[in-house]
């Protein structure tokens, strides 16, 4: 009675399965349309089937002992003896039968399924259910949601390519004669769409609510899915009138085991995997071992539905489903349990332990893994913090999970989320800890990305105050580094410079690498303000210390600071080559703040060739658009703002006002991608010329080793199992190589290496 909406992918591969099997059954939860979706197959394949396609509706049934006999009757036959005559009947017959609704009978199902295909060579059955049958031959075919657009990006030009707005649009233009949507009214259709994961039934009831309310008001009133997905058609099946009611037929199919872990996933948001479930769940009801098998069970119930991310299975609910698993949880507590607390705690207590664990390994080959945890772990960690921070007594904690993850955070896009956080934590938890004057220097840093002066002064002083009433070397190190960041945001280099070594002397005693790390960055960035003639050293220091630990994701920021090192000389095509290849680091996701300092200062590099200034307006622009992703502006240290200043003068006065700006326009409008691609289209810098045959090679027999295995893209640890040398070793080996070649990158070396290759040996490789 009303249109198909969508599935033309789930349509075709269900006709590509039958081709191939006897047994399909659609599986997926209750409400994404698997009945729907079965008949339009079933109409479609009807063609195929001499008999054609015959659809028993198993809903109303409740005896399996009657199940041949309703499939009779919807055969159009009757006969006492209902088994026996069934595969008789169907014996010779060449037909497509659709079980439809087979959950609350599956072992009856699956009984009659396995004799009637092996009675009736030529019958083929199309199943739909919440499970599997687990009958020998069948093929799952999963349904999904129907594809949702983002709410926090803008629609295309073309909102109906999402199949949840194309059904809402359709549903609503029934219920409201003439119903349009314009302007704003997208972005509340989407929101609507997005919240409800894309389930048409709830799409459906939610369109149905279009009668009294307008698409913004239903979207504020989603907080609450049942309530509002309440009203349905009446003249539908009890279990398609509510969104309840469809998840009740669900849980009614759960175990008392599967029905209690169902309530504390619903803890998690965005996902988990097993480890966090065993974490989480575990307690004396639910003892860890089980978790497993009752996860498998929820699986194959389509509570729980599998992904996979970078080779690794998680797991996650469609967000009704999840908030019905939360009222469970509220109900506990009502019934005096408290087990709301104890799970959120637990949960609470998962994400902080991996995020101190993250933060022991940022420094190291692991970074970019943790880099990838996060941005993947972002919701839970996100529910982590609202937990401590809403619940009396826990807002410590919120402290130092923040504190931890705040650096890649950061990189991440997320300056105004941390510092959201951090105000949040520090306002509840002002009595003195470690933890506090760690996030005070923190925050006073971001204070200032921010142009926050007040702020940030007044975060110096607390923390100094602070670190000298604890006394302890952690804070008080800490404090220093606060203080010479302090002197660089006045642009008094040459008091940063004394502070910021004081403050790296102190981090080595703490054996701390990230935070040594972070210290000799700062320093470094003070050195080349303030022409020290130490600065190219500690800039390279920098790149060495990324290259032994193997941190990719640090490795931009130091070469970002030796091309800035480079630019400030006068060396222009030098300060090109390292930026660009800081923004070739392979990485699992840009880091926004590295990816915009690098597109400045390239702006301003490019800027000084006559035949580039439109590239440089572009890149200029580019990183404005990549400043506002990160939260912040362009740089505020005196001389790299006077830097920026003189660059956009320079380029409008060499352009033109309006070329000027409509280049800067074009530039801001690129993606971060397109921005990388364009700040990459300059000619590289040549790799050095090949040494002449005669030439003796510049390296010692290890070192030619060690070179021998980065070409072939071994990783330090690798390189140290091949020679039976420790990895710190074989770190300084790569650290020496690139000063000695005079090199930025592993990439360079190996491409020397390639190109030195003695002639013999490279026949030999053409040989093989």
């Amino acid at each position: 009675m009303t249109s198909f909406v969508g599935r033309q992918w789930e349509v075709s591969e269900a006709r590509r399965l039958l081709a191939r099997t006897r047994l399909l059954t659609l599986t997926g939860a209750g409400g994404l349309g698997k009945t729907r979706l079965a008949l339009r197959i079933a109409a479609e394949a009807r063609g195929s089937s001499p008999k054609g396609a015959w659809v028993v509706d198993l809903a109303p049934l409740n005896d399996g002992a009657l199940l041949a006999r309703t499939v009779l009757t919807s055969l159009g036959l009757d006969h006492d003896s209902a088994r026996p005559v069934l595969s008789d009947h169907l014996a010779d017959k060449h037909l497509l039968l659709v079980l439809d609704n087979c959950d609350h009978l599956l072992d009856s199902c699956a009984a009659l399924t396995r004799s009637l295909l092996a009675a009736a060579p030529r019958v083929q059955v199309l199943a739909t259910s919440r499970q599997a049958l687990a009958v020998d031959g069948e093929h799952l075919l999963p349904v999904r949601p129907l594809s949702t657009p983002d709410p926090h990006c803008p629609l295309a030009a073309a909102p109906a390519q999402y199949e949840a707005v194309r059904l809402f649009m359709d549903r609503a233009t029934a219920v409201v004669p003439g119903f349009s949507v314009t302007g704003d009214q997208w972005a509340a259709v989407a929101g609507i769409c997005h919240r409800l994961d894309g389930i048409p039934l709830a799409i459906e009831l939610a369109a149905a609510r279009l009668r009294v309310l307008s698409p913004r008001q239903i979207l504020e009133r989603l907080d609450d899915h049942f309530t509002l997905l309440s009203g349905g058609n009446s003249g539908a099946p009890a279990r398609q009138r509510t969104l309840r009611a469809a998840i009740d037929g669900s849980f009614e199919l759960c175990t008392p085991s599967e029905r209690r872990l169902w309530a504390r996933l619903s803890v998690f948001c965005g996902g988990f995997d097993l480890e966090a479930a065993e974490e989480v769940c575990t307690d004396d009801g639910l003892p860890r071992g089980e978790i497993l098998d009752v996860v498998t069970g929820l699986v194959n119930k389509s509570i729980l539905i599998r992904e996979e991310h970078r080779g690794q299975v998680r797991l996650r609910m469609l967000e009704t489903i999840r908030q019905y698993g939360r009222s469970l949880l509220d109900e506990s507590v009502g019934a005096g349990s408290g087990e709301l607390v104890s799970v959120r705690r637990r949960h609470r207590d998962h994400y902080q332990r991996l995020a101190a664990h993250a933060e022991s390994e940022w420094l190291t080959a692991r970074q970019t893994v943790w880099f990838a945890w996060l941005r993947l772990e972002h919701a839970n960690i996100r529910a982590a913090l609202e937990f401590c921070l809403s619940t009396p007594g826990e807002a410590g904690h919120a402290l130092r999970l923040v504190t931890s993850l705040w650096s890649p955070w950061l990189g991440a896009g997320g300056l105004e989320e941390v510092r959201h956080w951090l105000g949040q934590a520090l306002a509840l938890t002002p009595e003195p800890s470690p933890a506090r004057v760690k996030a005070l220097w923190i925050d006073g840093w971001l204070a200032h990305m921010c142009g926050e002066t007040a702020t940030w002064q007044a975060r110096l002083a607390e923390c100094q105050d602070l670190a000298q009433r604890l006394g302890d070397a952690e804070s008080l190190a800490h404090a220093v580094r606060f203080a010479g960041q302090a002197a660089l945001f006045r642009d008094d280099h040459r008091q940063a410079v004394v502070l910021l070594d004081d403050a790296l002397e102190r981090d080595r005693a703490q054996q701390d690498p990230a935070a040594q790390w972070q210290t000799l960055f700062l320093l470094s960035l003070a050195c080349c303000l303030s022409n020290d003639p130490r600065a190219r050293a500690l800039c390279e220091e920098c790149v060495a210390l990324c290259d032994t630990h193997d941190a990719r994701w640090h490795r931009p920021y130091a070469l970002w600071l030796l091309g800035l090192k480079h630019w400030l000389c006068g060396d222009t095509q030098r300060a090109i080559t390292l930026l660009q290849d800081a923004l070739r680091v392979d990485q699992p996701a840009p880091d926004l703040l590295a990816t915009a300092q690098c597109l400045e200062v390239l702006a301003w590099a490019t800027a000084h060739d006559a035949r580039s200034h439109h590239q440089a307006a572009k890149l200029l622009g580019a990183a404005q658009s990549a400043w506002q992703l990160v939260g912040t502006a362009p740089p505020r240290l005196g001389r790299l703002l006077h830097d920026h200043n003189e660059c956009r003068t320079h380029l409008q006065r060499a352009l033109g006002d309006t070329p000027f700006a409509t280049a800067v326009q074009t530039g801001s409008e690129l993606t971060l991608d397109e921005a990388v691609a364009c700040a990459l289209a300059r000619p590289h810098s040549p790799t050095p010329a090949p040494a002449q045959e005669n030439t003796p090679s510049p390296l010692t027999r290890r070192e030619k080793e060690v070179v021998d295995l980065l070409a072939q893209g071994l990783t330090n640890k690798e390189i140290a199992t091949k020679l039976v040398i420790s990895p710190r070793t074989a770190g300084a080996h790569v650290a020496n190589l690139l000063a000695k070649l005079d090199f930025t990158s592993r990439t360079q070396i190996a491409t020397w290496a390639v190109e030195h290759r003695a002639p013999n040996r490279q026949a030999s490789d053409r040989h093989r």
